[in-house]
């Protein structure tokens, strides 16, 4: 069987890596790839990125699945163009993607099913959004109604913060962002406090199966420091979800998620990441909904899973993932990114990667911002590579990362020291 995934980051790296090693596909096409899929014998890189031309060569090369990875896709209805020329793809709708596409649409379907999350306001006027900022006070989280690359949230610790996020998103729109109605849109909600997990699951639209347990690290530096970014490493599992969080999350979530948006007859078949804030009783709400796995939480999870990723893809678009059972490797996974000098404000391009090693049982090296230009291999993008291995404890895989890490060079190359950390800790 021939499979496509569509994307070119590290989480698609790792989808392809993971669906390569089923004994039942003879091909995996990555569109449009990266570095580290071009140096791959067992895959190869499309170079088409006009959705409609892509579904044209997937038609004529006879795909039997595709695997949707980044978010934009979905919400330019991938799914719904390439079903309707009967391929066989996994991801939600158009419709459906409006879970992650609008945050407004995303709050307003939590409110409607009685999902717990922050308390909140929508707004297109920046005087009275300016106005509800001086009447709720700061903390507070500002957030863009639209994709924004993962840059589209401020945290804002005091109102001045929260005041210049307004005028970003809504007066000046820097991050160019349009919500599903045109023009721009700010979400403002309450700030919540505990520890943040990412909660993942499969949904065919009835029924659910989660993955493994993961936790990312946002911010750029060691501590939970600078900037916030796409996420700067991952491990899994997340000790903060223990089995009572995770029944909470599936039970007050993740299923009236699913059951919700059958009701509203948007049916949801994909990928479905809840992002989850557990508080100190171990409560959780949830942060955002993202229809698509998360970047770089893919490449521990897929790391850990034993079970043949195909079968499991293949049930998922068949509507059969109640006979799924998934095998996970009981040996923590943890990934640590590697990024551009700049990131992520302004990251640099062209930087020679040095030091790449070879795939081995308990690590591998999953490419992002990759470009394979002839013998070598440079810089491309903002996250680089997630160097990811596996373990017996959290602090063996965390030393197991590092050692691989510190044998690849890259000018200006950033990462965190401390991946891990919370659970180490914990």
């Amino acid at each position: 069987m021939k499979v496509l995934v569509i994307g070119g980051g590290g989480r698609e790296h790792a989808l392809a890596w993971k669906l390569a090693q089923s004994p039942k596909v003879q091909a995996v096409y990555v569109a449009p790839g990266n570095g580290g899929t071009a140096l791959d014998p067992r895959l190869e890189n499309v170079p088409i990125a006009d959705l409609r031309q892509l579904r044209d060569w997937a038609l004529k090369e006879r795909i039997a699945l595709t695997v949707v990875g980044p978010e934009a896709p979905l919400a330019a209805g991938v799914v719904d163009d390439f079903r309707t020329h009967g391929l066989r793809i996994f991801g939600p709708t158009q419709a459906a993607a409006q879970l992650e596409s609008s945050k407004a649409f995303a709050k307003a379907f939590m409110a409607r099913h009685q999902i717990p999350t922050a308390e909140y306001q929508t707004f297109t006027d920046a005087g009275l959004a300016h106005a509800y900022v001086d009447e709720k006070g700061a903390p507070i989280v500002v957030k863009a109604d639209g994709l924004a690359a993962g840059k589209g949230v401020v945290v804002a610790t005091t109102a001045a913060e929260a005041h210049e996020a307004i005028d970003f998103m809504l007066l000046d729109n820097k991050l160019g962002v349009s919500h599903n109605e045109g023009g721009a849109r700010v979400v403002i909600e309450e700030c919540l406090v505990g520890e943040e997990a990412s909660f993942i699951v499969l949904c065919d639209g009835r029924n659910v199966v989660a993955l493994a347990t993961s936790q990312d690290h946002k911010r750029l530096m060691d501590g939970d420091q600078g900037p916030n970014t796409g996420g700067m490493g991952a491990y899994s599992p997340a000790p903060v979800v223990t089995p009572e969080v995770h029944a909470r999350a599936m039970r007050e979530i993740i299923l009236p998620t699913v059951r919700g948006m059958e009701k509203d007859g948007i049916p949801y078949a994909g990928f479905l990441y809840a992002g989850l804030m557990i508080d100190a009783q171990g409560q959780p709400k949830t942060l955002e909904f993202n229809c698509r796995m998360g970047d770089p939480e893919t490449q521990p999870i897929m790391m850990r899973l034993k079970s043949d990723f195909y079968d499991v893809m293949m049930a998922a678009t068949s509507g059969t993932l109640d006979q799924v059972h998934l095998d996970w490797d009981r040996r923590t996974a943890l990934g640590v990114v590697m990024a551009a000098a700049g990131y992520p404000m302004d990251p640099r391009k062209g930087d020679v990667i040095r030091g790449l090693p070879k795939e081995a049982e308990d690590a591998m090296v999953f490419h992002a911002g990759t470009l394979a230009q002839g013998n070598t291999t440079v810089t491309s993008g903002g996250r680089v590579l997630c160097v990811t291995a596996l373990a017996e404890t959290v602090k063996a895989a965390q030393q197991r990362a590092y050692e691989v890490l510190r044998g690849i060079q890259f000018d200006g190359a950033q990462y965190r020291r401390d991946i891990g950390f919370r659970a180490i800790r914990g």
